[in-house]
């Protein structure tokens, strides 16, 4: 790490850090956020010309406390007219993201997609950035360690300067506190940061954020994330060979849908994720046997993440080889077959009120006695839950919101794609489903509308974009 300073027009930026293990493109986008001067408009005048962004450093021959003299314009927002129009570039930053209908996309600091359409995914979750918010510096429990509290507070605040800004951000802290967190995000080849696979960042960073949004003695929601990305799994497994059997109870962030020849469709996949056979001890036996272990879902998250197993290890040529098979996906999922008999008793009264508001909303008359009666039902199963010791499918509630309840149908609102025929290659893009309910492809900097069409066809099948994480969120009815 070398210190210099940089003139830039009238003004001297002084003691600006620059990391020789890294591109001079990161270098550049710290002087984006000092200067507000693009990356792409930086010309930067070293050793034997200008600076190029993938540059080696060893070669520059800049030393400590040296000037380097940057040139290039800034972003400039066109003023209005004293009188006429406003435009949307004349706004404040705020009143621009929602102008425009969309956040700021993220800066690629080298092989940094598959971080950054993760961090686009899951910053589109309110109840998420609500639970960042909440999250203070001070709020730290004793059973977090440091580098995990810095890397939520780092999410915290990517996450608002995403909310405030049309300009593209660079995630400079959040990356530097997730490798220090997770070093396997730091691996190098030939002096350049590794692509890394976007389902372990996904999961390395829910994990981090279960932990630290944990409140330890609160009854209102002691684990925030379990509470919205928890999936519970009930189990049933069973030795055909000694007919013993039992059950067990876990709980997951994800569902698995696998990939064969017979699947081509996601709800096809999600059977065989929920089946898998493994081998233990079998008491009766005396030795080693097979056990089936059937799952199905007992209760329900309100953003249900699915993970399509396109990656496989391939002995031959020592990598993740990818199953490029088209799986298609709907924009609407049931998931009522997955679910435990118990669960799918409790569904039952919600998904009635769910078909009444839907058919009312088309005009169909609905028998207002079964729908009485059905909404009667919820509050007794409410009650029922309650008394034996069961929770109902209530939604975690936001402050001031009504009481809800699940209906097992869930909306598509994100997609995390892979374009590429390695997990450790290829390129990674985040598309997500805006308030407003218009898509936006985030391919690093570049935000770009898309429509439902768009969406559909990232299926696979071929060497485009294809759905690697999707991500539901519940359709609910108020109690």
């Amino acid at each position: 790490m070398i210190t210099v300073s940089v003139k830039w027009q009238k003004e001297i930026f002084k003691d600006v850090e620059i990391d020789t293990t890294q591109s001079p493109l990161v270098f550049k986008c710290q002087l984006y956020d000092l200067t507000g001067v693009p990356p792409e408009r930086q010309k930067i005048m070293v050793k034997g010309g200008l600076l190029k962004d993938d540059a080696d450093w060893s070669t520059l021959g800049v030393k400590e406390g040296q000037k380097l003299m940057m040139m290039g314009t800034a972003d400039e927002v066109v003023k209005s007219p004293e009188k006429g129009t406003v435009f949307v570039e004349d706004l404040p930053e705020e009143e621009q993201v929602v102008a425009v209908g969309h956040t700021a996309g993220l800066f690629n600091l080298g092989n940094t997609c598959y971080m950054n359409s993760t961090l686009q995914c899951l910053h589109s979750v309110p109840e998420l950035k609500s639970a960042l918010i909440k999250y203070s510096h001070s709020g730290r429990n004793n059973d977090v360690d440091q580098p995990s509290h810095m890397l939520t507070i780092a999410t915290r605040d990517i996450f608002n300067e995403l909310d405030k800004s049309v300009k593209p951000v660079a995630p400079m802290q959040f990356w530097m506190l997730l490798r220090k967190k997770y070093p396997q995000f730091g691996q190098l080849q030939n002096g350049v940061f590794m692509q890394q696979d976007a389902e372990e960042c996904w999961t390395q960073l829910l994990y981090t954020l279960s932990q630290s949004l944990r409140s330890p003695g609160s009854s209102e929601n002691p684990d925030a994330v379990k509470a919205l990305f928890g999936i519970e799994l009930i189990s049933r497994i069973h030795c055909q060979e000694s007919n013993e059997e039992s059950s067990e109870t876990e709980s997951v962030y994800s569902l698995k849908c696998h990939i064969s020849q017979e699947v081509n469709h996601l709800h096809e996949g999600l059977k065989h994720g929920l089946k898998s056979e493994l081998e233990k001890a079998s008491p009766a036996l005396g030795r080693s046997a097979t056990y089936l272990k059937e799952s199905r879902i007992n209760a329900l998250p309100r953003y249900l993440t699915i993970q399509f197993v396109r990656f496989f290890w391939k002995r031959e040529s020592n990598q993740k080889a990818k199953i490029l098979r088209k799986v298609d996906y709907p924009l609407e999922l049931d998931v009522y077959d997955f679910c435990s008999d118990d669960l799918r008793k409790k569904l039952e009264a919600p998904r009635q009120i769910l078909r009444n508001e839907e058919g009312k909303k088309l005009g169909l008359k609905v028998n207002e006695k079964s729908s009485a009666s059905k909404e009667n039902d919820v509050k007794m199963s409410d009650a029922e839950g309650s008394s034996n010791g069961e929770e109902p499918s209530v939604v975690p509630m936001e402050e001031g919101e009504k009481e809800t309840q699940m209906t097992g149908i869930y909306d598509l609102v994100a997609v995390l794609t892979h374009k590429g025929r390695s997990a450790d290659s290829g390129h990674y893009v985040g598309w997500v489903k805006q308030e407003n309910g218009k898509w936006i492809e985030f391919d690093d900097d570049n935000p770009k509308p898309r429509v439902e069409d768009d969406i559909t066809r990232l299926s696979g099948g071929g060497d485009w974009h294809m759905a690697y994480i999707i991500m539901y969120k519940a359709r609910v009815v108020s109690l």
